[in-house]
């Protein structure tokens, strides 16, 4: 490692270290000034790759991410009541001190949606895994960006979805047009083919064999030609979510676009369509195959490149398109 990336890993692991020892992690002031720090630290566009870090420090970003995992939904939960105590609490969003941050992703989010929906047309039916008790994207995209679509959030913990339900219960469209599933999304599987797009949240899925088996069983449920959105991070930013690797962990998908935002919006965004025909799961990282495929299936390497392009929210970002070439 370089002087900056020993400075980063050692800066992050005296936060952890302090994280670890709270004896709560409900919105206070010694949180919220631990997690403004861990964030101002991991936001710079830092080039280090947390899967080349040394084991002891692996097993840190680990546990890190659970703890940021579980402080992000106590601090929804706690914002998710305050605005449930107003008469019209989505008139009041803005009390959120995230909530600038979800108006810059969802428009991002919209804009890659946009450029890769079939025939120039808006979904109507979506899907958001893991929505939590402060669905804040949903709400974002149904307000502003997909305003005839339904929205159908899952979450797995009924507190969750009472407290968002109670969010959306006095608008007189979005209660028509928002609904919400308790379920463990892993018991979903025919339901899943109504919708033309799934969001998966960050947090779904915090380890990566979690993860994956999640986004195995969105592959082997979703209608064909869906798109799935899913949230990752980069550089630093990973020791605060889990990376999905677009080369190695969306088998059934064709990787379409992958963001990576430069500024306060800390997840990147990755865009995924589920292929109308069977892939050969024997491919290795490399693109070749290990046993003959069937003259059905298709092979495809995965090429990366970094580009700049247009940014939709008027901030820098990168921006890495995957350039997946079908070989028959």
């Amino acid at each position: 490692m370089g002087c900056q990336e020993e400075l980063l890993v050692e800066r992050v692991c005296e936060i952890y270290q302090k994280l670890s020892k709270l004896e709560s992690l409900k919105p206070s002031k010694a949180v919220n000034m631990l997690f403004t720090q861990l964030v101002l630290t991991c936001m710079p566009p830092i080039p280090i790759d947390v899967n080349k870090l040394p084991k002891h420090v692996q097993d840190m970003r680990s546990k890190l991410i659970k703890l940021c995992g579980e402080a992000e939904g106590l601090l929804e939960t706690h914002f998710s009541s305050l605005l449930g105590s107003f008469e019209n609490p989505l008139h009041h969003l803005n009390i959120f001190p995230y909530y600038s941050n979800y108006l810059k992703l969802s428009l991002l989010e919209f804009t890659l949606l946009s450029k890769h929906f079939t025939h120039n047309s808006i979904p109507n039916k979506i899907a958001f895994v893991g929505s939590g008790p402060l669905p804040l994207t949903s709400i974002v995209l149904a307000s502003f960006h997909l305003t005839k679509a339904t929205f159908h959030n899952y979450d797995i913990d009924p507190s969750a979805n009472s407290n968002a339900y109670c969010l959306v219960t006095s608008d007189p469209d979005l209660s028509k047009r928002m609904f919400f599933h308790t379920t463990d999304i892993m018991n979903v599987t025919s339901g899943l083919r109504d919708f033309e797009v799934v969001f998966l949240a960050a947090l779904v899925g915090m380890d990566k064999e979690d993860k994956v088996k999640v986004i195995d069983h969105l592959a082997k449920h979703m209608a064909p030609g869906a798109l799935l959105m899913l949230r990752s991070a980069h550089g630093a930013r990973a020791f605060l979510y889990p990376i999905v690797d677009p080369c190695n962990d969306l088998h059934g998908f064709e990787v379409l676009s992958v963001f990576h935002p430069s500024d306060e919006v800390i997840n990147s965004v990755i865009v995924a369509r589920k292929f109308s025909t069977p892939v050969d799961s024997s491919l290795d990282q490399g693109g070749l195959a290990t046993t003959p495929p069937p003259a059905t299936m298709m092979q495809i390497p995965c090429k990366c490149c970094e580009i700049e392009a247009f940014n939709p929210i008027n901030h820098n970002h990168m921006i890495d398109e995957l350039a997946l070439e079908e070989k028959i």
